[in-house]
Formats: structure tokens, sequence, C-alpha cells
């Protein structure tokens, strides 16, 4: 039996913990800060910690992969184009990693960092994204260009519409105020909105999305909608734009975007 959990972080970051319970073996994603496995562990004495996955270098993503490490000596896996703490395993591009008996394919997906890679599991539609997908929005662009993050982006929109996005940020609703920004009349998002509005209200979390929602309410994978082409016309003249273009305006609104 094989369940996949959150543990909070910081104030708005998720760890995921994967558990295998025939095996009691378990895998955490990007532990920014190692006392949240630390005290899942402690609670679960009879489980071990075999692999810590890393999706990039940013602190809040590899901030307690060393102490981890050295408590539990778990194999520590990130990508190869970046300085990943206490890493074993440099992973590139189409490689492919066991975990807990389960093979992921790397995808490489520079745009917030340069290195930037997701784990995919396709026979269980899991994707481990860090933050390059998130729901409803993407990434800022610390290292790379926005043509090399709308092009990671639009491999990942390629997967299977069921493919379950563990993203790592609790940024969901914040994202959904400015895709109704975006796109004020499209309904999915109104409705979204409304659902995550209550989630969160009530202390659930808004995790995993799923490609297909992705889809149809995230402006980021959106931009050959004409709805959207249209609003950037309103807000910065008409004119034909490439799909990196709107891209790049999106994502720079996005940047200065206040909620209302």
């Amino acid at each position: 039996m094989f369940h996949i959990d959150a543990l909070p972080a910081f104030s708005d970051n998720y760890i995921w913990l994967l558990q295998d319970a025939d095996t009691r073996r378990c895998a955490v994603v990007d532990p920014g800060d190692a006392q949240p496995v630390l005290d899942w562990l402690a609670a679960h004495p009879d489980w071990q910690l075999s692999d810590i996955l890393i999706t990039h270098h940013h602190p809040d993503h590899v901030g307690g992969v060393a102490k981890l490490k050295d408590v539990t000596g778990a194999r520590v896996s990130g990508p190869a184009q970046e300085k990943i703490p206490a890493r074993d395993l440099a992973l590139d591009d189409g490689e492919r990693i066991d975990v807990l008996g389960r093979s992921f394919l790397i995808y490489a997906v520079p745009g917030h960092t340069l290195g930037h890679i997701a784990y995919y599991q396709a026979e269980e539609g899991w994707l481990f994204c860090g933050d390059t997908l998130f729901a409803a929005g993407c990434g800022r662009l610390f290292e790379g260009t926005p043509q090399q993050m709308n092009q990671s982006l639009q491999r990942l929109a390629a997967l299977p519409d069921a493919t379950a996005v563990y993203c790592t940020h609790e940024y969901t609703l914040s994202n959904l105020h400015f895709a109704r920004a975006v796109e004020p009349g499209n309904q999915a998002i109104a409705a979204r909105f409304a659902e995550v509005s209550a989630w969160r209200a009530s202390g659930r979390i808004s995790l995993p999305s799923n490609i297909a929602l992705e889809k149809a309410t995230n402006p980021f994978l959106r931009c050959d909608e004409t709805s959207i082409k249209e609003k950037i016309d309103e807000r910065d003249g008409a004119r034909q734009r490439t799909k990196d273009e709107v891209f790049t305006y999106l994502r720079s609104w996005k940047d200065q975007f206040k909620v209302a």
C-alpha cells in the first residue's frame, strides 16, 4: 500500500512524503527543513527514510538535506546541473531513478532555476515539479528565460490529464486571484476559486492538482487562448504575439500583481 502526505514547512512549503506501507520505507521531496521529517520519523519508529529527492537548489528546498542524510543515511538525488548538498546521485533529463520500487523519469524544466528538474512516475501518474508548475501558476524566473520556462511548462502540460501535480508551495489561492484577472469570464477558474477558498478557510490544503485542471485554469498553460490574448491587447495594445511573448507578458504582470 502506497500513500503520499504533505508535511508543512515554513509558512507555505510542503515536503512531500512518499510511503510504502509494505516495506515501511519512505522518501521525501524537497525537505527545506529537516524537523518536520524527523518529527514524522520519531512518531513512526519502524519506518526508514530511504530517499531524498531534490528538484532545485533553493534553500527552502535543500535546507534540511544534510541533517536528514546524517541522521538517516538516506540517498540524496538531485539535478546534475546544480549544487545540491550531500548529493549522491546527479540526475539529468531523460534519466530514470528507482525510488521505493517505482521508476521515475527525470524532466529537465529550466526557468525558475537553470538546472531545475521534475520527477514523473508514469504508472501511478505522479509529477513532483518543485517550483516550475504551480497550482494555477508557475515559478518566478530567477535564473532562466521566459522562453525556457514556457517550454518547460508545455512539456509538463503534455503529460496525461490525470497526472497528479505535486508542487511545493501553497500558492493556489493567490494564483487564482491572478487567473481571475486574466480571464474574468472563465467559469472553470471561478469554480476553482470558490472551491479553494472554502478549502483554505477550513484548513484543507489545495494540492495535489492535476494536469487537466491546470490546462483549464492556469493562465501560464493557456497562452494560446483568445481570451487571454484579448486581455493583453486591452492592457498593452493590440498586436500579434507569439506564445512566448504572451507568456512573457503574463509572467511580468504576475510579478507585479497585487490582490485587490
